[in-house]
């Protein structure tokens, strides 16, 4: 079983960074897969980045490649999402999942945190 929480969502101008994290519970974070996902208003939810189990292979949606860097400190049980030069249309509802496979993928995750409002203004 692996608890994740998401902090550092906030309000944003275009254009602007913000760090996501996710700290995990449990003493066998590195053995699971890593992914950020997110939701907008009326919309389904949609893979935006994944780490390997070491953090040196990274998967990432078209939409936020050359934006945005995830990366991972398992020493500290926490996966990061680097957001830069933010857009309106990246507003949503971040969340991070765990995967059990070691083999990266976009869907098949098997536990989800609660999610951080991330809300960029034009």
């Amino acid at each position: 079983q692996v608890q994740l929480v998401e902090s550092g969502g906030g309000l944003v101008q275009a254009g602007g960074s913000l760090r996501l994290s996710c700290a995990a519970s449990g003493r066998t974070f590195s053995s699971y897969v890593m992914g950020w996902f997110r939701q907008a208003p009326g919309k389904e939810r949609e893979f935006v980045a994944a780490i390997s189990l070491s953090g040196s292979t990274t998967y990432y949606t078209d939409s936020v490649k050359g934006r945005f860097t995830i990366a991972r400190n398992n020493a500290k049980n926490t996966v990061y999402l680097q957001m830069n030069s933010l857009k309106p249309e990246d507003t949503a509802v971040y969340t991070c999942a765990a995967r059990a496979s070691p083999v990266l993928a976009r869907a098949g995750y098997d536990y989800w945190g609660q999610g951080t409002q991330v809300t960029v203004s034009s």
